[in-house]
């Protein structure tokens, strides 16, 4: 085997955004539509989209490589053509070796099969013998946690359960490439670790792992090298610390030039939010680290008088579900920059990744639409059950009590006697 995993040059994908409908997931395209509406009216000019723009890569065996930026910059399609999942529009790809991937909740399963013939079958597209995976089931079960619903349909699992198999079955079957994408913002705080130090131990293992994620501690634990993909293209690439710093730096700011080539993209002459932060966090201004009270700012700059601005505020976990919403309407403000603040008396939400959406608009115009970077981050201590299926949103803090009390009711054989 030679000394290169993972080759490509001129890696391009072009969608129209009617072929974009056809090609996604349904959820991802009514979470697209939901988020912003007006898409729907613009539907039929059927624009081209370049999601991938002559992206050169190559991996060496043994590497173990971070992918970052923002949403929409192209990582998880790179990952699709790396997989096959998706051809290319132009340029090539060359993989030595087998790859297993895990690229989204429900990819490679079959809904329909019970988690023990998953596993199976999974194996089967490795091209790995029955024996093979036999030797290594007991403990992808283990790993898994999963051995009361093993002969359950994976359409009943839960998003955790689903993610804690596949997880195990990619990682224990031993491709030699694996690509992950994203998939560890799913499950409880304890099994993310447990994957981080089986991915630990892939990587010293000698085997290639190509990874996506925007929680960059665990690129900076994981990674040898990152690449910074924006706007489909290869913005930096280099040395892990030196990568993600200049990333968290961009992001801090706020910065989002290079989203104006974008298909739909505001031109930001009237307004555009600059930034975002928690006020009241003095060392990280975008992760919560207690419990209390929250206030969130969102840095606006205006270049004309607004006498009837509308300022929408969004929060959605990592699933893209609606955690939370406002509008404030009628607003009436001067050019140049404000600070709005939203403020509440706390945030008990389940500890993980959240990102912000907030919008401006005046006399019916949507002037600025921003999911803004860097997603929140809550580190909250965790208050729920130890077990990641009985996890909820709320991250409520409790207290339990017991304590033995009489009854004192008296019966009727007791009253009658004399």
């Amino acid at each position: 085997m030679g000394e290169i995993a993972i080759r490509a040059e001129g890696l391009s994908k072009k969608y129209r955004l009617g072929e974009l409908w056809r090609e996604n997931a349904l959820r991802n395209v009514l979470g697209e539509y939901a988020r912003a509406p007006w898409k729907l009216l613009k539907r039929e000019k059927r624009e081209d989209f370049w999601a991938l723009k002559d992206v050169d890569l190559e991996v060496k065996h043994g590497e173990v490589l971070g992918l970052i930026g923002r949403n929409g910059a192209g990582k998880t399609t790179l990952l699709k053509i790396l997989s096959r999942i998706t051809r290319p529009t132009a340029g090539w790809a060359e993989i030595y070796g087998r790859v297993g991937s895990l690229l989204e909740v429900g990819t490679g399963f079959h809904p329909e099969l019970s988690g023990r013939d998953n596993v199976y079958l999974s194996g089967a597209i490795l091209g790995m013998s029955k024996e093979e995976i036999r030797r290594k089931f007991d403990e992808i079960v283990a790993f898994a946690e999963i051995e009361k619903f093993l002969d359950t349909q994976v359409k009943h699992y839960s998003s955790g359960m689903y993610v804690r198999l596949a997880f195990s079955v990619a990682a224990h079957l031993e491709p030699e490439i694996l690509l992950v994408d994203e998939v560890l913002a799913v499950g409880d705080i304890a099994f993310q670790k447990k994957c981080l130090g089986k991915m630990g131990d892939v990587a010293r293992e000698g085997r290639t792992v190509v990874l996506v994620s925007h929680q960059v501690n665990q690129i900076r634990r994981l990674c040898h090298r990152v690449i910074w993909m924006d706007d489909g293209s290869i913005r930096n690439s280099g040395a892990t610390h030196e990568i993600v710093s200049a990333y968290e730096g961009a992001m801090a700011r706020g910065e989002r030039s290079r989203e104006t080539s974008r298909p739909g993209a505001r031109n930001f002459e009237k307004a555009r939010f600059l930034k975002w932060e928690i006020a009241n966090s003095i060392t990280e201004p975008n992760t919560l680290l207690r419990d209390g009270p929250v206030t969130v700012s969102f840095v606006l700059e205006l270049a004309s008088a607004v006498r009837t601005g509308q300022h929408g505020v969004a929060l959605f976990n990592v699933d893209r579900q609606l955690m939370w919403a406002n509008a404030n309407n009628n607003l009436v403000l001067e050019p140049g920059v404000h600070v709005l603040s939203v403020s509440f008396p706390s945030l008990p939400l389940r500890p993980g990744m959240y990102q912000w959406q907030v919008s401006f608009w005046d006399e019916g115009e949507m002037l600025d639409l921003w999911d803004c970077l860097p997603e929140m981050n809550i580190a909250t201590e965790v208050r729920q059950h130890a077990s990641d299926k009985w996890n909820g949103i709320l991250n409520l803090p409790s207290e339990f009590s017991a304590e033995e009390q009489s009854l004192g009711v008296s019966t009727g054989m007791d009253a009658g006697r004399g």
